[in-house]
């Protein structure tokens, strides 16, 4: 654990999910083929779309082309990752000759599959045990631009509330607020909204130095950088700590 600023009392941690408290990048390789092989099957059996398809592989490549024409038309489905696959897959198969009923029909089962794939997997035992502990002292909250499902991973009885990018927020005046991704401070808020208290009494802890370290600094809270996964965006500003290891929270217990 390294110190970078004081880090003064804080009453409450927020997680970042996707590889913090987990790595999640051989979950998303498995899931990417599984995809391919999915999309593989579907299109093989329609035999009017043999032709359209032929030879091509269903990776991210394929999808590319309509994931940015979606983004061009649509640009607030960039805080939603949910909404954006289900209209590039959409977007896809209409391309490829669907039907607009049978594409919009046959993503969203796609979209289903994805997240069911990309949430089989188990979390590691020392990171139950860490959460179970921590939460014996602190509240504790998850807040990820992601769309695991945390319910099939089993760590949501850990959390008093989990917030994803997309979902609506309700308020008394206005029921139709998004949540923006991180670094846009909105899940940071709503999380010391929900939990009475000021943002300097979050400790917020994640990977990556855009989403996670910048956005809560941004919004007035505390920071844990976790700096073993390697894959988010790079440090433009320093965290209050740095753990090489999230089982080094239990220095903070």
């Amino acid at each position: 654990m390294k110190f970078y600023r004081r880090l003064e009392p804080f009453k409450a941690i927020s997680f970042d999910l996707d590889d913090t408290l987990y790595s999640n990048y051989p979950v998303m390789m498995a899931t990417d083929a599984k995809m391919v092989a999915y999309f593989s099957e579907l299109f093989s059996v329609n035999t009017t779309l043999i032709n359209s398809v032929n030879n091509s592989v269903f990776n991210y490549l394929f999808w590319q082309p309509f994931h940015q024409q979606v983004l061009k038309e649509n640009p607030q489905l960039v805080h939603h990752v949910g909404d954006i696959r289900l209209a590039t897959y959409t977007l896809g198969m209409q391309a490829l000759g669907f039907s607009d009923g049978v594409a919009e029909h046959e993503a969203q089962k796609a979209l289903d599959y994805f997240v069911l794939q990309r949430s089989d997997f188990v979390v590691p035992e020392a990171v139950h045990q860490l959460l179970k502990k921590l939460q014996k002292k602190y509240p504790l909250v998850a807040i990820s631009n992601g769309n695991v499902d945390t319910d099939k991973i089993a760590i949501s009885q850990y959390f008093q509330h989990r917030f994803h990018a997309g979902d609506l927020l309700t308020t008394p005046r206005n029921n139709n607020i998004q949540f923006r991704q991180k670094p846009h401070t909105d899940m940071f808020y709503a999380a010391c909204d929900k939990l009475l208290i000021k943002p300097e009494q979050l400790l917020h802890v994640g990977d990556c130095g855009r989403s996670d370290i910048q956005g809560a600094i941004n919004a007035g809270c505390q920071t844990a950088w976790i700096s073993c996964y390697d894959v988010g965006k790079p440090l433009t500003v320093l965290p209050h700590i740095e753990l090489s290891d999230i089982s080094e929270l239990h220095h903070l217990l």
